[in-house]
């Protein structure tokens, strides 16, 4: 395993038009390229992640799964906008030589996705053997496929979309508020707005669930109890948990690039935009999910030529694209058997 990070000295001029004066891209790198570089393992991670695949998501990365160094090259870079590394909200302004917080411009998926290609383009990388993304992540493969279809050979998309939903919207917008309600955050100061953010992961755990996992996992064992549920302090427990390792501002400005997912904004269509890509797509959905229901990711399936969806059944709604490895594992070996033919 091997963190690094580079440094683009140029400005990147994202979407929207404004630009930011230097690009810091921080990523982790597991097992060796080959001599024609042809086994890079990409993976776009999700909203909260970070670079260190190998920590978040074990059962379908590690020496015993079906991502295992011994084969692939993994590459993993920290999104735009995240904490852990790469340019964020948490960075310094040159301008000013003080974080930008709020100051930070707006991004999207599709700026985020540019970095990726960034970041390929400086490790001298031109064919990506397989990109893997779920969520946000998702998004940001979907994103890069569409801008290189030809760089892309095989695609993995898991619990995501081509458009951000109205739904989805409406949750990262009412995480916002609770961000927004805490004075901390409006105040602007470095490591500003805590409160808000353990309110914000406690609404985002509810859109993550459902009432069958909540139903299994925080049911009391007791009829006499009047205050003091196992279900709120799960809720408040989780919370602090994000609190302890990110940041309220990132937080503010990923959801903000999560609710601008539209692959057909400024292109014909939605389904002209996923008619072009090129490589070969395996789409899973979960069952129970709330916040990504599968008749999204049946929708990309069915106008990606040629590719193929697959749904699993899960107790844990949209985390289940984290937490359901065994099978997921088995699909996408399937997969890899019948592509490598």
């Amino acid at each position: 395993m091997s963190f690094s990070i580079v440094d683009h000295n140029e400005r990147f001029e994202l979407e929207s038009g404004k630009d930011l004066a230097g690009l810091r891209i921080a990523y982790h790198t597991y097992g060796t390229l080959n001599s024609d570089k042809s086994n890079v393992v990409w993976v776009c991670h999700a909203l909260t992640a970070n670079s260190d695949v190998f920590d978040w998501w074990k059962g379908l990365f590690g020496e015993q799964d079906i991502f295992n160094p011994k084969d692939y090259f993994i590459i993993c870079p920290n999104t735009l906008g995240s904490p852990y590394g790469t340019t964020s909200p948490v960075s310094a302004d040159p301008e000013t030589g003080k974080p930008y917080l709020l100051g930070f411009p707006q991004y999207t998926v599709r700026d985020m996705a540019k970095v990726h290609i960034l970041l390929a383009d400086h490790l001298k990388i031109e064919k990506i053997h397989m990109l893997v993304g779920g969520s946000l992540g998702g998004q940001q493969a979907l994103e890069w496929s569409i801008l290189q279809p030809r760089r892309i050979q095989k695609l993995v998309l898991l619990a995501t979309n081509a458009v951000h939903s109205p739904w989805g919207i409406a949750f990262n917008e009412s995480q916002r508020l609770a961000l927004l309600a805490d004075p901390s955050f409006r105040q602007q100061e470095p490591g500003g707005g805590t409160s808000g953010l353990q309110a914000a992961r406690s609404i985002a755990l509810l859109s993550y669930r459902g009432y069958h996992t909540y139903h299994t996992s925080q049911q009391e064992d007791t009829h006499d109890k009047t205050d003091g549920f196992k279900a709120s302090s799960y809720q408040r427990y989780q919370g602090q948990k994000l609190v302890n390792r990110f940041d309220a501002y990132s937080y503010w400005y990923l959801t903000k690039a999560t609710d601008s997912h539209n692959v057909g904004r400024n292109r014909k269509s939605i389904t002209k935009a996923l008619s072009t890509i090129k490589a070969k797509t395996l789409v899973i959905g979960i069952s129970s999910d709330l916040l990504f229901p599968p008749s999204e990711q049946e929708f990309i399936a069915g106008n990606i030529p040629e590719a193929s969806y697959r749904c699993i059944d899960s107790l844990y709604g949209h985390d289940g694209f984290l937490i359901e490895t065994v099978q997921i594992s088995k699909l996408i070996n399937q997969f890899i058997t019948v592509n490598n033919k």
